[in-house]
């Protein structure tokens, strides 16, 4: 119990500390990345940033900004005894960087392109730097999956380089990538019993995964086994029922409305449109009611439910904030980027 009223207090106090859309707004009229950098100073962000050196770039700020949620991830773990969901989503970090190499290798990228977007702090907290960089250094992408043979993303990873070479689409490495953090993800949600909260959170991502899993593999005409083995533990909200349905049927349109029986019907697009646009609007269905979970959270007392809520709404900011410091160097509008924010207020 003590882990998890410090957790509990932690998560509050990181809350109360988000930036405001006001905030936020001025962070988006910065003239230049340099004007950007010192706003950002002036706020929770000021350490986050003091390693950062000039010329000030997007990449830069994104690298500060993942190194501080990685610490923020770190210490969580910690203070509420190395709970298992949330060391199940510290995965998610090491995933990050797998997915940023293996697409860059595929789309021929050196090196030194990829170099600026990697950040390892992760890799060096739980002992697995060498998975990372060996991936990273390799010379192509057959040498980049073969560097990841023996660990548990190999079979996936496997799978992915060859769906690629077929199907052309380099999203395929994130679903795939995501399957290995989900399956465990799955099984780390069935062992907090205790944390109403944490499983009401964590059911959604699953539920996400697993429903945009089988429509994408339907978008690149998978077989509908290999559908299937991308499925992870499935929730009492989309039950396996439901999503063997979606596999089994024709179009991708008949698959979407399997959801309409859910509890996610809301989410379902009521109007036609094209098969991709489908999927990324159910995706950002999806993204809205995680969001809501992780706000609910905040109303109970001394759960890991909390702990994880503070988590979610700390990477939707360091989205927030990634999103402002690409777009001021693209010379965006402000109210552009603004208006593409996600608000957790």
């Amino acid at each position: 119990m003590p882990g998890k009223i410090f957790g509990t207090v932690i998560s509050h106090g990181l809350k109360g500390r988000m930036l405001t859309k006001n905030e936020l707004q001025v962070l988006t009229e910065s003239r230049d990345m340099d004007e950007l950098v010192t706003r950002m100073k002036n706020t929770v962000y000021l350490d986050a940033l003091a390693k950062l050196t000039k010329p000030y770039t997007a990449d830069k700020i994104e690298n500060a900004l993942k190194e501080y949620l990685v610490n923020t991830h770190s210490k969580m773990v910690n203070v509420s005894g190395g709970a298992r969901i949330l060391s199940a989503y510290f995965v998610k970090h090491i995933t990050w960087n797998l997915k940023m190499i293996l697409k860059g290798k595929a789309l021929g990228k050196s090196y030194d392109e990829l170099l600026p977007k990697i950040n390892l702090r992760a890799e060096e907290l739980v002992g697995r730097r060498d998975l990372v960089v060996k991936a990273l250094v390799a010379k192509n992408l057959d040498e980049a999956v073969s560097s990841i043979s023996g660990s548990e993303f190999a079979e996936d990873v496997t799978k992915a380089a060859a769906i690629y070479k077929d199907k052309g689409d380099v999203r395929i490495f994130d679903v795939y990538l995501d399957h290995v953090f989900y399956h465990d993800l799955g099984r780390a949600m069935n062992t907090e019993s205790q944390s109403l909260e944490a499983k009401n959170i964590v059911s959604v991502d699953i539920d996400s995964y697993n429903v945009l899993a089988v429509l994408r593999g339907k978008f690149w005409n998978l077989p509908p086994d290999e559908i299937n083995n991308l499925v992870v533990a499935t929730t009492s909200k989309v039950t396996r029922e439901t999503i063997q349905k979606m596999i089994n049927t024709e179009k991708i349109s008949e698959a979407i409305g399997e959801l309409s029986n859910t509890v996610y019907k809301d989410i379902v697009p009521q109007n036609q449109t094209s098969d991709i646009d489908s999927i990324l609007q159910i995706e950002k269905g999806f993204e809205e009611i995680g969001l809501k979970r992780a706000k609910s959270a905040f109303k109970t007392m001394f759960s890991v439910g909390i702990v994880l809520a503070a988590l979610k709404l700390i990477i939707i900011e360091v989205r927030n904030l990634s999103a402002i410091a690409s777009g001021i160097e693209q010379k965006i509008p402000g109210e552009t980027i603004l208006s593409k924010l996600i608000n957790i207020n």
